[in-house]
């Protein structure tokens, strides 16, 4: 199951990736503008922090079909390594996943609210779908389950699109959605964060070593010198 990073900071970024098993990065318009930088350099710059080999996921802005098609070429051929071109699920943008997936380009379909939408978005040529979980949710839905759902229909017709949840406000929402059967999870910086916090692991480690100390004086590496 995919970890991906969904921000544009490029500093928060550096530090996850630094630590976690980080798979890729997701940026969508409203994350890019928040960091008020330039477009292209910003992309260039969370790609120099991931490296060549994991996946950028960049959301094209264009309304037409043939316009989000011009632009996701000119994104991929003005980024190294894996790009994927983020399509939302429009008619126009059905229709832009097919011309994409003629010419090679990768996509994920975003805005995926509903199983069915997701299902023709798979059809279409698309290697992900984003379902929004939380977003869902406020909607009076069930997010959780949508996934789960979306995982069964390609499991039942053999559709290799993946499931790339996305839109969460905890950790909880994390969790089940692991449980559903999700190809992925891609959430915000402090949210990959919390994934290992627990009130109890601060005190615990600090136990150990207080008892550690009190036995032995020295840590483990400097006994293991005097051998």
């Amino acid at each position: 199951m995919k970890i991906v990073i969904d921000s544009a900071n490029a500093e928060k970024i550096r530090q996850l990736n630094k630590y976690f098993p980080i798979d890729g990065v997701t940026t969508n318009p409203s994350i890019i503008v928040k960091e008020k930088k330039p477009f292209l350099p910003l992309l260039q710059e969370i790609r120099g922090v991931i490296g060549d080999e994991k996946e950028l996921f960049v959301q094209a802005v264009a309304d037409e079909a043939e316009e989000i098609v011009e632009e996701a070429c000119g994104i991929t051929k003005a980024l190294a390594g894996p790009v994927l071109i983020k399509v939302p699920v429009t008619a126009e943008g059905i229709k832009a996943i097919k011309l994409l997936k003629e010419k090679g380009v990768r996509t994920l379909a975003t805005t995926v609210y509903t199983p069915m939408s997701a299902f023709v978005a798979a059809k279409a040529g698309a290697e992900y779908v984003a379902p929004y979980v939380n977003r869902i949710d406020n909607l009076t839905g069930n997010g959780v389950q949508v996934v789960e759902d979306i995982t069964r229909i390609f499991t039942a017709h053999r559709l290799p699109c993946k499931v790339l949840a996305a839109s969460f406000k905890n950790v909880q929402q994390l969790h089940q959605v692991c449980l559903s059967g999700a190809h992925g999870i891609t959430a915000a910086p402090e949210l990959i964060q919390g994934l290992i916090e627990h009130p109890s692991v601060a005190s615990d480690v600090q136990k150990f070593k207080e008892e550690w100390m009190e036995q032995y004086g020295k840590v483990s590496t400097d006994l293991l010198s005097v051998l």
